[in-house]
């Protein structure tokens, strides 16, 4: 055994999220190690990226299965693969409590928006429409509502006057990839707590929010 947190990564889409875990965890050095990828779609480019790293790649259909039922097949591949923990990359499914309960305050989720504003699909979109001057990407808890988990980490990007949704788009993938795997190595080092709520950060010199100028 390596000593390391293991991970374990959901997705549904191409994965760029989940990329950005894979090289940041690619160091034996990193304090967390991807132990596998699951999708519950065999097409997703997530699984792609996986085996070409040399994880695990696990399908898993969603369809014609009662929630409970698919949420308790994840468990069992993730429990397999000995995660500790699980972080969402895309994963287009509300999970039950089935799920939530079998890994409590261990299920993170990156979200592009900055909640509590925008949750749900299309948030940069949304924000881009209501004409923020600010957008961003929130890492947090998951639990049982929408989007609607304890904060870890935020990073904010500017909105510019050459903006459109699509470039605003990609402007805060580029925060995620730099956001979610800070937030990875602060779980795996056992820095993160919550209390009625809220979680604390114990990453002296670090803060749990990024400022993009570009």
């Amino acid at each position: 055994m390596s000593g390391r947190v293991r991970v374990g990564v959901l997705a549904s889409g191409g994965g760029t999220n989940l990329q950005a875990l894979i090289d940041a965890t690619r160091s034996p050095s990193s304090p967390a190690e991807i132990a596998v990828v699951i999708s519950n779609r065999r097409d997703a480019g997530a699984l792609a990226r996986a085996r070409a790293a040399d994880i695990p790649a696990v399908w898993i259909s969603h369809r014609k299965k009662e929630r409970f039922l698919f949420d308790q097949e994840l468990v069992c591949a993730l429990q397999e693969y000995g995660c500790e923990w699980v972080a969402l990359a895309g994963f287009m499914r509300i999970l039950t409590p089935v799920f939530l309960d079998a890994f409590p305050s261990r299920v993170l989720n990156i979200h592009p928006a900055l909640l509590p504003a925008f949750p749900g699909m299309h948030a940069p979109k949304q924000a881009f429409d209501a004409g923020v001057r600010v957008a961003g990407a929130t890492v947090h808890l998951v639990d049982a509502g929408m989007d609607t988990g304890p904060i870890i980490a935020q990073g904010a990007v500017p909105v510019v006057a050459e903006d459109t949704a699509d470039t605003l788009q990609q402007r805060i993938l580029r925060m995620e990839h730099q956001l979610y795997p800070m937030v990875l190595r602060w779980v795996a080092e056992g820095r993160i707590s919550v209390e009625k709520g809220h979680v604390s950060v114990d990453a002296p010199g670090e803060q749990q929010w990024v400022w993009s100028d570009a």
